[in-house]
């Protein structure tokens, strides 16, 4: 294989790589583990210690991919006019919400009649991208004030619930309310509301600043590890006060285990701001720990970090490809995993899955599989840079 020539900063794709595999292993969880097609993980009823833990774990995939696609805007523009980052944003923006909309949703449920449209985190970088390639012409310092103000500040909006199919109602879906609704005879799910997503992939692309190459090295890691842990204190000192920044206040449960569960679990859809303080802080400092780091294991991570799209929908399709293979070799409908609207309305899965072991040696398994693959597609990728459609995917 041949050598690998980047100018990439490897701290940030081995983060982004490290994210993308912790990624597989909560989707690994969605098709193989007891009753996760209709249970939640974080229920305090129902969820066990290490059921909780394999879900909160997986909580960094979408904050750390958003916030480090602003980074990558930034640093993409820096050798760029502004009409030339304009228009890399708008269009990849407006590719990743085709590709959310038609592949993303194929792969995903292998549903070719597309009953059933799920707008995951594929639709809300797009919608973002498109958002942030209007605004890239403000200073740095509006930019990180309208981040500050969406991503501390959108809770506020909490309690305003919108109902029904109407305009206003899916625009509010679309901004900051998780809702599932049936339109005609499509059924849409709005999982990922994009106010506090712009706010962060806003505040990405201000981050961004801190890896120009003139920028001082020492000076970035202060303002790492002190950036990350006032994200983590303030994460403490504002669910211990418990009045603001969650949708779900934490409460006192029968056994202190529960207790502490309860504590961490921060709401995802839309992310609030406890979620994006308890996920990105960690990852600040973690950007710290590893910039000087290089050995066997950030090389695994970095392989991924330089391929997400990549690599995010080739793990889907194995994902999904091997849950029908499970379903062929220990019994069932295989065609229960062709994911159609009516699969869910009928509770066909509710008592389907394995155990967590099984999850866990799947998802290694899947892990392996790609490595390869995306190993021969970052070095193809980083050895054609003059082919232009590469960074669309």
């Amino acid at each position: 294989m041949s050598e690998v020539k980047s100018t990439r900063i490897e701290s940030i794709d081995i983060l982004r790589g490290l994210v993308m595999v912790i990624m597989a292993l909560d989707h690994v969880r969605d098709y193989f583990h007891y009753g996760s097609f209709f249970s939640n993980p974080t229920n305090l009823e129902t969820t066990t210690p290490f059921l909780f833990f394999t879900r909160f774990i997986t909580h960094y995939c979408a904050p750390v991919f958003i916030f480090l696609a602003g980074t990558s805007a930034f640093l993409y523009g820096i050798k760029k006019t502004k009409l030339e980052l304009f228009k890399f944003l708008f269009t990849r923006g407006l590719w990743l919400i085709i590709l959310a909309l038609v592949v993303n949703n194929l792969l995903w449920k292998f549903d070719i009649t597309y009953s059933f449209i799920i707008l995951q985190v594929i639709w809300a970088i797009g919608l973002c991208m498109i958002l942030l390639s209007f605004v890239i012409l403000l200073p740095i310092r509006a930019l990180l004030f309208i981040g500050l103000i969406l991503v501390a500040g959108h809770n506020f909006l909490d309690n305003i619930i919108m109902e029904g199919s109407s305009i206003e109602s899916i625009v509010w879906y679309i901004l900051h309310q998780e809702k599932f609704i049936s339109i005609g005879n499509i059924f849409f799910a709005f999982k990922y509301p994009i106010i506090p997503w712009f706010g962060l992939i806003t505040l990405g692309y201000c981050f961004g600043k801190l890896y120009k190459k003139d920028y001082n090295p020492n000076l970035r890691k202060k303002y790492l590890i002190r950036i990350g842990l006032t994200s983590i204190v303030l994460f403490f000192i504002i669910r211990g006060i418990n009045i603001y920044g969650d949708l779900i206040p934490w409460t006192i449960q029968e056994t202190t285990t529960k207790t502490i569960l309860s504590f961490f679990s921060v709401t995802k859809y839309p992310p609030s701001l406890l979620y994006l303080l308890i996920t990105i802080g960690p990852s600040l400092l973690f950007l710290y720990a590893v910039e000087n780091i290089k050995n066997k294991i950030t090389d695994f991570f970095l392989v991924f970090g330089r391929v997400p799209l990549f690599y995010y929908f080739l793990h889907i399709l194995l994902i999904h490809v091997l849950a029908i293979l499970g379903m062929f070799i220990f019994g069932g409908d295989w065609k229960d995993m062709i994911l159609t609207s009516e699969v869910f309305k009928g509770q066909k899965l509710i008592n389907y899955g394995y155990s967590l072991f099984v999850v866990y040696m799947v998802w290694i398994g899947v892990v392996a599989l790609l490595y390869f693959p995306s190993k021969k597609y970052m070095v193809y990728k980083a050895n054609n840079k003059d082919k232009w459609w590469l960074s669309y995917l």
